[in-house]
């Protein structure tokens, strides 16, 4: 027996291997051979019980004959597979390895195409819906969901300042648009293609109803009793910041506040969280309806769930592995284009690599029905107690504050006033309360950008928000930019000056 082999038969069952005993029951055996085909390929061993126990095959050549017939008379299209006698133990097995088909979705002809698709998910078989079925076609046709256009739309149904506030030092305009295909050509003019809409489309929800992001912290490690939640509707792009800020606003609440702002540190992986979180937001499955992207945030752990399986061809030991397919090359595009991602493929590696480096068990990444999870589990316990849970979120935050409302909200709110002028002392006077504080908060720990900064205060209307709080405190110091060359650099990010921070740190 093979080395090979003889590994074969200690695996567990899996996306791409099975085991039977016989095959009297044809209806199970075709399934699996169909999911196969339509999945990531895969063996199938008979002669082999689920203890691994070796039994062999009786008549294995006249077996084989059958099999074969059975095959071809069952399935559609044409399915030809590699079947293999191999011996074990002075026993024979059959063997029968399916690739991933390129005449892919295969089918029972008696159920015909519509109810007889199958793919593989764990060791199970599930069938097919229609839009998954539509998915398989177009993957065999080399065309994606988001590079589709959308015939009806024009090229104001996109939010053109969106487009201008992410891409600063470029001007978005048709050519551009064209390159990012953001704009494809249809019939001869030029049209948003669904990439595009879900991206910076005016009524993305309109068309995709499920496009969003529902973030929740629970109290625990189930969703038996939750604290806090936010749905999130910001561009794409946007919401990687937005969902970031839920979970450092979460990481903070009940940490001793200076420590964090001494180690300068969080409590949670944050560049692991935020590899997983633009991973959920490229890959998704946008063509699915029923479910958005949802991040649970635990007392041990973080889950990030986006809807769709992975593409065919696809295993998770190969996304360990940094093999990489884009089910949304629009998205991804725009992503790579905006310094969101760094190179295909580096992304699922480099977060098992921080993890063991940091001595963080290792996460886990889960094919369920309909849907991929990724699980994050974080350096030690952050339990949420149920009377934290009956306190309104003001309460909360004050809570996050109270080392440092005292020394910082009057201590700004005075020394602004009486070192940096009266008309800033009366603009940040009057800011100095929770929004001030979480900005401050905020720029102590790390660098923020603008999004983070403001959503933190609760500010939505992030242009005007901008120059009534932060503007101010540019002008006079108290903060800096981390690109001051190009203040509308995609990548700015702002942070305390020294002048700021002997005005933070001189309340203490």
């Amino acid at each position: 027996m093979s080395d090979f082999l003889k590994n074969l038969l200690t695996q567990p069952e899996g996306k791409t291997l099975e085991f039977k005993r016989d095959s009297s029951s044809s209806k199970p055996f075709l399934k699996t051979l169909v999911a196969f085909a339509n999945t990531a390929g895969g063996r199938l061993i008979i002669g082999v019980t689920d203890d691994r126990l070796i039994i062999g095959v009786e008549s294995p050549l006249d077996e084989e004959e059958r099999l074969c017939s059975l095959i071809a008379d069952s399935i559609a299209p044409r399915l030809v597979p590699n079947v293999e006698m191999v011996t074990v133990e002075g026993k024979t097995l059959l063997m029968v390895e399916v690739f991933l088909s390129g005449t892919r979705p295969h089918y029972f002809k008696a159920a015909g195409i519509d109810t007889g698709v199958y793919v593989r998910l764990g060791s199970t078989n599930r069938q097919a819906d229609a839009h998954l079925i539509v998915e398989l076609q177009r993957g065999v046709a080399g065309i994606s969901f988001d590079a589709l256009p959308m015939p009806n739309l024009v090229l104001e149904a996109l939010d053109l300042p969106a487009i201008r506030s992410d891409f600063a030092d470029k001007t978005p305009d048709e050519r551009m648009l064209q390159s990012l295909k953001i704009l494809v050509r249809h019939q001869d003019r030029l049209v948003p293609s669904q990439g595009g809409i879900l991206l910076y489309g005016k009524e993305r929800r309109f068309y995709f109803d499920d496009a969003w992001i529902q973030c929740g912290r629970f109290i625990g490690n189930d969703k038996g009793d939750i604290f806090d939640h936010i749905d999130i509707h910001d561009p794409l792009p946007k919401a990687v910041e937005s969902i970031m800020l839920f979970l450092k606003k979460h990481a903070m609440r009940g940490a001793d506040f200076s420590e964090i702002r001494r180690k300068d540190r969080w409590s949670i992986p944050i560049n692991i969280l935020r590899e997983v979180v633009i991973n959920a937001l490229v890959h998704t499955d946008y063509s699915h309806r029923g479910t958005p992207i949802r991040i649970a945030f635990f007392d041990n752990r973080i889950e990030v769930e986006s809807p769709g399986l992975l593409l065919p061809g696809l295993t998770v030991e190969d996304m360990k592995q940094g093999i990489s397919q884009i089910r949304n090359p629009v998205i991804a595009r725009v992503f790579r284009e905006l310094d969101l991602i760094e190179q295909w493929g580096s992304g699922i590696p480099g977060i098992f690599r921080e993890a063991k480096v940091n001595n963080l068990p290792e996460p886990i990444i889960e094919e369920l029905a309909g849907r991929v999870r990724f699980t994050v589990f974080l350096p030690e316990m952050l339990p949420l107690s149920r009377e934290q849970s009956r306190k309104s979120e003001s309460t909360q935050l004050g809570q996050v504050g109270e080392q440092v409302g005292e020394q910082v909200g009057e201590q700004v709110g005075e020394q602004v006033s009486e070192q940096v002028g009266e008309q800033v002392g009366e603009q940040v006077g009057e800011q100095v309360s929770e929004q001030v504080l979480c900005m401050l908060r905020s720029c102590m720990a790390e660098p923020q950008s603008r999004f983070e900064l403001l959503k933190a205060a609760g500010l939505s209307d992030v242009y005007l928000s901008y120059r009534r709080h932060l503007v101010p405190l540019l002008a006079q110091g108290v903060i800096e930019r981390t690109i001051p060359e190009k203040p509308n650099s995609r990548l700015q990010k702002y942070r305390l000056s020294e002048k700021g921070r002997a005005l933070v740190e001189g309340g203490g």
